[in-house]
């Protein structure tokens, strides 16, 4: 038996970093991106590395250029997190599996370390492909959690439930992780939108500013537990403008939305210091009349344009500056 199992690259298009502190966000997938995972039965239970994984060079500087692009590691250990994760879960929920073992391997497209959640969409894919595989069932809006687990709790990752969430729901929606909801319900209400009512979206990035979306988030976990004031307010107003967004987009007002995007940008880039280079590609897309965010931690933006010529001018501001520029595509 062989089954493959798919997520897609993500873009929090607004209210983000709220959803790691019970606040509000939307986000989309972006099927440009996708990781994939394959397994098949086999005698021994085998994960199979990836280029990401890889530890032959044809020398130092490549080595060095793939450190500075993929980090030092890759995939193994998510898929192999997510398998341990998979089997405690059906321990405590009495589910008894299969005696039979697998390969298990992945391939990606996501560009690593640039902010659209190509750790997540491992391990999510790794999930789907674990569920398939051995008949087992999990909620829908308690996977996320589950995926999150992976991250957080085994390999001490700095993350929220955002991106989870919408590689598990897909298209795009709108979250609500109110710290009485996830109390009483164990998981936020995850309300999808019809991405007919996105505006004009672009998404643009640079591979030279790889970094783990832990370097951020574990800086603002620390002032967020410390109760620094400044944290604790940006945290309600990033979850008041993805309300005040899901408002405009359920009234047909999406092309309104942009403006909120700038200052969820300007209040993110109040709360810490940023690579210039990231600050360079939402300025260089402001300059064309363009609104831009980070669609993660920073080495990608999300951003809303208003026609094909203010399209056609960022395509042409962002080259120059060595930016890539491309529509997600949101629906299958």
């Amino acid at each position: 038996m062989a089954v493959e199992a798919t997520a897609f690259a993500r873009a929090g298009l607004i209210g983000n970093p709220s959803d790691g502190y019970n606040g509000k966000t939307i986000s989309f997938v972006i099927r440009n991106f996708s990781a994939k995972v394959s397994l098949y039965e086999s005698p021994e239970l085998d994960i199979v590395p990836a280029m990401h994984d890889r530890s032959r060079y044809a020398n130092m500087r490549e080595l060095v250029r793939d450190v500075k692009s993929n980090g030092y590691y890759g995939g193994i250990r998510m898929m192999k997190a997510a398998i341990k994760r998979f089997v405690e879960y059906c321990d405590e929920h009495h589910i008894v599996l299969p005696d039979k073992n697998f390969s298990i391997r992945y391939r990606t497209t996501i560009p690593r370390r640039l902010g659209m959640a190509g750790s997540s969409a491992i391990v999510t894919a790794t999930f789907r492909c674990l569920m398939q595989y051995y008949e087992v069932e999990i909620p829908k809006a308690l996977l996320p959690n589950l995926i999150l687990s992976v991250e957080t709790q085994e390999l001490g990752i700095g993350a929220g439930l955002q991106d989870r969430v919408i590689q598990v729901y897909e298209g795009a929606v709108y979250m609500d992780f109110d710290k009485r909801l996830m109390e009483a319900q164990g998981h936020g209400d995850y309300i999808e939108l019809d991405p007919k009512l996105l505006p004009n979206l672009f998404i643009a990035y640079r591979e030279d500013l790889g970094e783990g979306s832990e370097v951020f988030h574990n800086n603002l976990r620390e002032r967020y537990n410390n109760g620094d004031p400044q944290v604790l307010e940006a945290i309600q107003r990033f979850a008041g403008l993805a309300q005040e967004a899901r408002d405009l987009l359920l009234a047909g007002r999406g092309a309104e939305v942009g403006p909120l995007m700038d200052q969820n940008f300007d209040l993110r880039r109040s709360l810490i210091p940023l690579d210039p280079k990231n600050i360079d590609m939402v300025e260089r897309a402001r300059q064309v009349g363009a609104h831009a965010k980070f669609a993660g931690s920073g080495g990608a933006i999300v951003g809303v344009y208003e026609d094909e010529a203010m399209y056609a001018r960022l395509q042409e501001h962002l080259h120059e500056g060595g930016i890539a520029l491309f529509k997600p595509q949101i629906t299958g």
